[in-house]
């Protein structure tokens, strides 16, 4: 077989990409001293101003609107001691990218267990250039979103399970459910994937298979230890961040995300719905919208990991990542990232890939209805044109039943006989 691409080669693959985000990040400076249009998120403004508190002495919830953990602005304290320094953490999301590139490669190289066993590095780069060269990913990231950070720290999750280094992805687990609430779906889908043929681990068999021994069979060791360290690896930060910033720390990190009514930028088909809420406040605590978490949590953090984890679990955790952000109640385009980098583990052995017509065809409708909805969300929100009704609403029913589509054809390779790139390759040299 012909060699590909010389760069998709690990060194011009990564070259490449970093050469991308430097050169969004140059003129990304050149816009915001030009334009009225400002290239920087209004987010990295929050971050930073979060920081310049935090590098004070006070709190980063000082800052309306910050409602992220304080580690976040810790990070960031040195783009606060001079303004040539401001940038710092654009950079620093845009290695994160890279970052999270490796380990996509290392675990494309390597999902057989062995490195000769996996893919070329050629191939396996040209899939890590979904992530790497996406040009959707670099601006996000070099526009100063933090996406890029959850990006290694699940891709970092993945791989030290898959390596059985399960110490270190239970730290692993409770630092991101404490950066970000999400990756906690990821739990039960690892600890039903540590089964003991998995671990290679031989144990005493019993002759009854009685309801009880089945459940004491469950609780492994190795099972018991992962949930024990990640969840003393989130309490922990927990602890520390309300022993320092007291109930703000709760209130803004946690609490917000369950009562918050975001309805601008909001590709969720709740959003005309928390429109008209935050239009007409009720004294209420219960409203429809907050019943969103039901089919959102049963889908991404029971139904899925059971049906696909063991066969995959790369593609259970790209299909979880994909139900949680399909039906919560706030869905951003920042929000596409926490799935998009599970692609490069998922196409290679996908229907999508084997069947190019269904794969072009998910491809368009996702781009497609996602236009529409801009289209109808610019003229809302730059042109004051009331667009909630019929335009919005039908794009975002577009967009959602899109996903929902695309997700069943997931989940249907991940609970077929799929079992990754590594397989596929396999199959493909015989």
């Amino acid at each position: 077989m012909p060699s590909l691409n010389p760069l998709l080669r690990p060194l011009p693959l990564f070259l490449t990409a970093a050469l991308l985000r430097l050169t969004l990040l140059l003129y990304g400076i050149y816009q915001d001293a030009h334009s009225a249009l400002k290239y920087t998120d209004i987010d990295y403004l929050v971050f930073t101003d979060a920081a310049r508190l935090v590098s004070r002495g006070q709190s980063p919830y000082d800052r309306d609107t910050y409602r992220y953990t304080p580690l976040l602005a810790w990070i960031l304290v040195p783009t606060a001691l001079h303004p040539a320094l401001f940038s710092l953490g654009k950079v620093l999301f845009a290695l994160a990218d890279l970052l999270a590139g490796w380990f996509i490669l290392k675990l494309l190289r390597g999902r057989a267990g062995k490195e000769e066993e996996g893919m070329t590095a050629e191939r396996a780069g040209a899939f890590a250039a979904l992530w790497l060269w996406n040009p959707m990913v670099a601006t996000i990231s070099t526009r100063g979103s933090s996406e890029g950070l959850l990006g290694v720290l699940t891709m970092g999750l993945l791989w030290a399970a898959e390596k059985r280094r399960f110490g270190l992805a239970a730290a692993v687990l409770g630092l991101g459910v404490h950066f970000k609430i999400y990756p906690f779906i990821y739990a039960l889908a690892i600890v039903w994937w540590m089964d003991d043929e998995r671990l290679g681990v031989r144990r005493i068999s019993k002759s009854t298979s009685s309801p009880l021994s089945v459940v004491v069979q469950f609780f492994s060791r190795e099972r018991i230890i992962f949930a024990v360290q990640s969840l003393a690896t989130f309490m922990s930060l927990n602890v520390l961040m309300y022993i320092i910033y007291g109930q703000p720390f709760l209130i803004h990190t946690f609490f917000h995300h369950v009562t918050r009514l975001d309805h601008r930028h909001n590709f969720s088909p709740y959003n005309t719905l928390l429109y008209l809420t935050s239009a007409e406040p009720s004294t209420s605590s219960l409203h429809a919208e907050s019943l969103a978490f039901i089919p959102q949590l049963l889908l991404s953090c029971v139904l899925i990991p059971l049906v696909v984890a063991k066969k995959d679990l790369a593609t259970s955790m790209m299909a979880q990542t994909f139900a949680f952000v399909t039906f919560n109640k706030v869905c951003t385009s920042q929000y596409f990232l926490w799935y998009m980098v599970f692609l490069p583990l998922y196409l290679p052995g996908s229907s999508l890939l084997r069947n190019p017509k269904l794969g072009i065809s998910a491809l368009v409708l996702w781009i497609a209805t996602q236009a529409a909805w801009l289209q109808q969300g610019y003229r809302l929100e730059f042109l004051g044109v009331s667009t909630f009704f019929p335009g919005l609403w039908l794009s975002t029913l577009a967009f959602f039943l899109t996903n929902c589509w695309i997700l069943g054809i997931v989940i249907g390779d991940g609970a077929s006989t799929f079992e990754g790139p590594a397989s596929s390759e396999k199959g493909r040299a015989k």
